[in-house]
């Protein structure tokens, strides 16, 4: 049941095979069994459990709510939720209740989801390995899945068990453990130069960044306006779609969100491959590009085209500068949006009362970490009245010059880009920090960064597994607003590959996990 797809799942609630509270349970009983994962910061259990408790007498009476009705969803701990703590993984908001849920998470909740807790982080979204968060870093379940032992003690390295577990990505990382773990069927991340892609690539999943402007981010904690999406992390392409058709529409709260650009997001079951033309952006095969996700690419590359679909190379030439464009912008907004964090308001307060100034530096000092730190230095020296012009208009301008590739394209007749998601599979977490955080974002935003200034949407689709036994994702970008289009592929393509589901039955021996997919192949791609 656990490795169900949503409808499958409400096809059982509805047929009474299993009730919203007994489902509600084995998933609190899988988030206590993992819990040295740390993917959740709050294990909203009461919560849960009482709207678990209002489902089923919904169900009793054949009043169901929808596809979402009783199924078990986790929130990224930088969404508001309205009398459950939230704190971006940082001392500057541990203790901050509020007052309003996020509209996102009052759509997911209006339609019957369970709320299973809050999912860690890196600290205010900035990183991409959940990494630097307060509570400490995620760890990624295939770090025990039967897969990668299998493959781990056929090379064995001599390191400790216990200290070479495998990073998730970031910044979404908790969201993304906590659906590899089975722990909940969906789960909400940011994304704002790829923190929801990133994680669902090393953690096997599909990770979803819908375009900028059709889902809401009244109750996103920002890092950068212009750049934040709520992201949606699932098992499969589907599920992703049912979420996305909840949460999509104009928000009076938010000015950005449009008018209802889209009426469905109902995905056909079968799509006419022939008739798409895919594009292959060339300066995406960088030098650092592992060699097993360029052949997983150019197979992919490969099945479009054996199935009548036109592959062509296409060229993104200010591709070169989006990485240091993104930095400027994104310190910049961070600069200006961490300004309201100053002990006064809300929040932590240090206990310093010599002067305002002594108490805005302490509490900031203490409040925030080095990584957010250096940003909001960063940012303010971009935004320096001596600096404006030559820093961040110039990389406002080279941010319209990035967009404008993508439209060219597009423009050109490319229905959807193909591109990898990350360099490579998921590392271990002593290797992943021996970079600092800018470097390791500027390396693992690579290919995600782009889309995020550009506005597009994009989808990590998980492939195969690598030689270590470890997923590797794929990217599909699409036009603005043709978001359905573009999971449409994906699903065509998820179907094709039949990535495998992970194996944690080792993990998880005594909570009675039903897989029912766990027999698919590895991958399965036509020569």
């Amino acid at each position: 049941m656990l490795g169900g797809t949503l409808r499958e799942v409400s096809t059982a609630l509805k047929q009474g095979q299993i009730t919203p509270t007994e489902l509600c349970r084995k998933c609190l009983s899988l988030i206590q069994k993992t819990k040295f994962l740390n993917a959740y910061i709050t294990v909203s259990e009461e919560v849960a459990l009482k709207q678990a408790e209002e489902s089923e007498k919904r169900y009793k009476k054949g009043q169901s709510l929808g596809d979402l009705d009783g199924i078990p969803v986790a929130v990224k701990d930088n969404f508001s939720t309205s009398g459950i703590e939230t704190t971006c993984a940082s001392n500057m908001l541990k203790g901050y209740i509020p007052p309003y849920n996020a509209t996102v998470v009052q759509k997911l909740l209006d339609q019957g989801a369970l709320l299973m807790g809050k999912t860690n982080l890196d600290e205010f979204a900035m990183g991409s390995g959940s990494t630097d968060g307060v509570f400490g870093p995620v760890k990624n379940p295939w770090s025990y899945s039967k897969q990668y032992r299998e493959k781990k003690q056929q090379n064995p390295h001599g390191e400790s068990e216990d200290s070479n577990w495998l990073i998730t990505g970031g910044s979404s990382g908790g969201s993304a453990a906590a659906v590899s773990a089975f722990t909940c069927f969906a789960a909400l991340g940011s994304d704002t130069g790829g923190s929801t892609r990133n994680p669902a690539a090393h953690c096997g999943l599909v990770g979803f960044k819908p375009s900028y402007g059709l889902v809401s981010r009244h109750g996103l904690i920002p890092l950068v306006n212009s750049m934040d999406v709520p992201g949606i992390l699932t098992r499969y392409v589907d599920d992703t779609a049912i979420v996305l058709g909840i949460l999509a529409g104009h928000d009076p709260k938010d000015s950005t969100t449009v008018q209802d650009p889209v009426k469905s997001f109902v995905l056909p079951n079968l799509i006419d491959v022939s008739k798409l033309c895919i594009g292959i952006p060339k300066e995406y095969l960088v030098p650092e590009l592992s060699s097993e996700v360029r052949s997983l690419w150019s197979k992919a590359a490969d099945l479009f085209d054996s199935e009548g679909a036109k592959v062509i190379e296409v060229s993104l030439p200010h591709t070169c500068y989006s990485i240091v464009c993104y930095h400027v912008l994104c310190t910049s907004e961070v600069a200006s949006n961490m300004a309201r964090f100053d002990g006064l308001e809300y929040g932590h307060r240090c206990d310093i009362n010599v002067s305002t100034e002594a108490m805005y530096a302490a509490t900031r000092r203490e409040g925030f970490n080095d990584v957010v730190r250096g940003r909001i230095l960063s940012g303010n020296f971009f935004l320096l009245k001596e600096n404006y012009e030559n820093y961040f208009i110039k990389a406002q301008k080279v941010r319209r010059l990035i967009a404008n590739d993508f439209v060219n394209v597009f423009n050109s007749g490319v229905d959807v880009l193909l591109t990898p998601t990350t360099l490579r599979e998921a590392v271990p977490y002593l290797e992943f920090i021996k970079e600092d955080n800018r470097t390791r974002s500027a390396q693992d935003d690579i290919f995600t960064q782009a889309v995020n200034m550009a506005g597009l949407p994009a989808v990590n689709v998980p492939m195969a597994l690598s030689s270590q036994g470890l997923p590797i994702g794929l990217q599909f970008i699409g036009r603005a607003f043709c978001d359905q289009q573009l999971l449409s592929v994906a699903k065509w393509f998820e179907k094709q590959v039949q990535f495998p589901i992970i194996q944690l039955q080792q993990l998880m021996d005594n909570c009675s996990l039903s897989l029912e997919n766990e027999k698919l192949a590895s991958v399965s791609l036509k020569q």
